[in-house]
């Protein structure tokens, strides 16, 4: 059994997440994602896609690193050819930089190749960010370390020069702290809502670019009791296998009380 919900005090900051995550990916304004990929160490975006897909909407996912029921036999190379088909409506990037443009930064700090602080590597975020039809930046920390001014190194930019096609940007960036949307036109971000605890000012003082801000700026919504409980239950019951621990952390749930 998946563990009660009682009051708004009870939720944690990944589901608070993760409900923001679904309803981007459901934003009435944006392209409609029916086919929707995530990538390896999502765990948060893998719960909202799930989260949307419990919730009744008939949404594909394609879950790259789900170790039974794979759809790819090839990995990753069927969801790059997918990607370039135009067949990814959406898909998810975090980074360990992340600047005022939306560009990202998977490589490292410092001069290059960036060895004072070395992150994941950059595998192939350009390709996805260009061409799925749109992508959700995702980062929970929200520090100056983070959101920088401009990253050392892009490992994918979230605009480009005029001639270079491309099929998608940001549409959005969800952080532990706050919700911005994106503006490719503008290549600007704007504060869309603060999380509980967080103010104008506070998020201000986190972030090292700068963007626009509505005055006031609007409060992210809690998750619903539904969302909550499904979060706990169905969702969790989706995501055990692929992250054990993330599900012991955020739901209280272990693949053996599962099987139990």
């Amino acid at each position: 059994m998946g563990a009660a919900v009682d009051t708004p005090s009870d939720i944690r900051p990944e589901e608070r997440m993760a409900a923001a995550l679904a309803a981007l990916i459901l934003d009435p304004a944006a392209p409609p994602a029916r086919h929707i990929a995530v990538g390896a160490a999502s765990p948060i975006p893998a719960a909202a896609c799930w989260l949307v897909r419990k919730s009744g909407h008939p949404v594909r996912l394609s879950l790259l690193h789900k170790p039974s029921g794979n759809p790819f036999t090839a990995g990753t190379r069927e969801l790059f050819d997918l990607t370039g088909q135009g067949r990814i409506d959406l898909f998810f990037l975090g980074g360990g930089q992340i600047d005022g443009q939306a560009n990202i930064n998977l490589i490292g700090t410092g001069d290059w190749p960036g060895r004072a602080a070395r992150f994941p590597g950059s595998f192939g975020s350009a390709f996805m960010y260009l061409m799925a039809n749109r992508t959700i930046l995702f980062r929970e920390e929200h520090s100056p370390r983070v959101m920088v001014p401009r990253v050392d190194h892009i490992s994918a930019p979230g605009v480009s020069a005029p001639g270079v096609f491309r099929r998608g940007h940001a549409q959005a960036l969800v952080t532990g702290r706050s919700v911005f949307r994106f503006d490719p036109a503008r290549a600007r971000f704007t504060l869309a809502s603060a999380h509980p605890a967080e103010s104008a000012a506070s998020i201000r003082a986190a972030t090292g670019f700068d963007y626009d801000a509505p005055d006031p700026v609007p409060a992210t919504a809690d998750p619903t009791p539904d969302q909550l409980a499904l979060l706990r239950g169905p969702v969790c019951d989706e995501m055990l296998e692929t992250y054990p621990e993330f599900c012991r952390r955020v739901f209280g749930r272990s693949a053996t009380e599962a099987a139990a």
